[in-house]
């Protein structure tokens, strides 16, 4: 075993839970391009999007200049349960990859809903329950966003209405029953529920569904119900500002031990994991005080990065939400039913398309098979079985740990493990069995939909 002069795990006190959330958007040269109407193709007002979301969260949405907003006191008190989340040296991966790389991961899988997602859940219900509402609707793809929650929900005394990705709810029982637990009911998407779910499987007859397909849904149940409001786990400016709680503490811990990384990895499906993450780090490159080399992985399957078109696409399948100027696949594209449930979104976060479209990061897509290496590589040696999605962060940290065992370099990694999969042991099954496979969509594929891209000129 080497040399500890790192302790395995950096806790932090509870005082050091940050105060403030931290708006990458406010030291960005290239503000992400506004919202769209999508009927008019204009650029939404506050005013024109009270139907859908809280009205405090429109303000932190349409925000491009404020860099810190104060915390509540009520979710700092909640925060108390579950952070400062640890940060951890992985001794024991370094060692079995015999690389002269140091490995860090910052822990979000310490709390009874498995992931990072109360962060910004709690954070979005607070400000529904101040507002007066009775409940909010949300979509939710792997269940880590819909049982977080679910757990913010009850927790304030509001109904939650879930529509779970179809090929999630069925290969993650235990995940709903969760929600269910929490008091949430949780619809498989599509559905016959709502007019949009019905459109969807008239025109996909047999599909398992993806996170477009149950945007939609939620977000007609929400205009159609009164006094509900939309919610989103992902993708939105709003829910990267709450995640960076992950971040501010990651770079808390490390400066206690003078650290710096080199290189911060985080996986992308929507963007909050990542967002958060590398958000303290990122502002440090933006204002040239500091450079990091960051880098988003996804899934070979669902490759909106690496393979999709930076352009103004719908944020949902039904196309009754607003469009948003992101790196995309095309709302139309329904990935294949693969055990990455979390990162099966068919765009990307506007605020992280525009840094990587200037430049500012990087991005990798990884096969599942290799990604389920990695996460069983990472259990044996790390003691925690983590979830698909985060196990892409890893697979692609175990490449870059093997680049310096190569070339000699002693580079510091870090990466985000943003929760645990012990819900997601039919994926695991199917790994062992050998019954996985590794499609990836051919170009004819992506450009099916990527031509049915809406024309915006702005």
């Amino acid at each position: 075993m080497k040399n500890k002069e790192i302790p395995y795990k950096i806790y932090l006190d509870e005082k050091d839970i940050p105060k403030t959330w931290y708006n990458m958007r406010a030291d960005m040269k290239n503000k992400p391009a506004p919202l769209l109407n999508p009927g008019t193709l204009k650029p939404m007002k506050k005013e024109e999007l009270a139907a859908v979301f809280c009205d405090d969260l429109i303000e932190q949405e349409l925000d491009n200049d404020t860099a810190y907003f104060p915390i509540p006191e009520e979710i700092q008190e909640f925060y108390k349960m579950y952070r400062p989340s640890p940060l951890v040296r992985a001794y024991r991966l370094e060692e079995k990859l015999g690389t002269p790389a140091k490995i860090y991961y910052k822990f979000e899988g310490n709390n009874t809903s498995g992931s990072h997602k109360l962060n910004s859940a709690i954070a979005q219900a607070y400000y529904a329950k101040k507002q007066g509402l009775k409940g909010v609707t949300t979509e939710t793809g792997a269940g880590q966003w819909g049982t977080a929650l679910s757990m913010a929900c009850a927790y304030l005394g509001l109904d939650l209405k879930v529509y779970m990705v179809k090929v999630s709810y069925e290969q993650k029982p235990f995940r709903r029953e969760v929600m269910r637990t929490y008091g949430a009911s949780v619809t498989p998407s599509p559905s016959t529920e709502t007019e949009v779910g019905r459109k969807i499987l008239a025109a996909h007859p047999g599909t398992t569904g993806s996170l477009g397909c149950a945007i939609s849904e939620a977000v007609e149940k929400a205009v159609t119900s009164e006094g509900y409001r939309y919610v989103l786990g992902s993708v939105l400016n709003q829910v990267l500002l709450h995640q960076s709680v992950i971040g501010v503490e990651a770079k808390t811990a490390l400066d206690k031990y003078g650290i710096k990384p080199d290189i911060i990895i985080g996986c992308a499906g929507g963007g909050s994991n990542l967002g958060g993450l590398i958000a303290p780090f990122m502002g440090e490159k933006l204002r040239g005080e500091a450079d990091y080399r960051i880098i988003a992985v996804e899934p070979a399957s669902c490759p909106s990065f690496t393979r999709g078109v930076y352009a103004y696409d719908f944020c949902d399948t039904g196309m009754v939400c607003p469009l948003a100027k992101m790196y995309t696949l095309g709302s139309d594209f329904i990935p294949a039913p693969n055990h990455a449930g979390g990162l099966r979104y068919h765009g990307m976060s506007p605020v992280l398309s525009q840094l990587y479209h200037d430049g500012y990061m990087e991005a990798v897509s990884v096969k599942q098979t290799d990604v389920f290496e990695a996460a069983e590589l990472f259990a044996r040696t790390e003691g925690i079985l983590p979830a698909p999605e985060s196990s892409h962060a890893i697979r692609a940290s175990i490449d870059e740990a093997l680049k310096c065992k190569e070339t000699g370099e002693e580079k510091t990694i870090l990466f985000g493990l943003t929760g645990t999969g012990y819900f997601d042991m039919v994926a695991y099954e199917k790994y062992h069995e050998g019954e996985m496979e590794d499609y990836i969509p051919s170009d004819d594929d992506i450009k099916k939909t990527t031509d049915k891209l809406p024309k915006v000129n702005l």
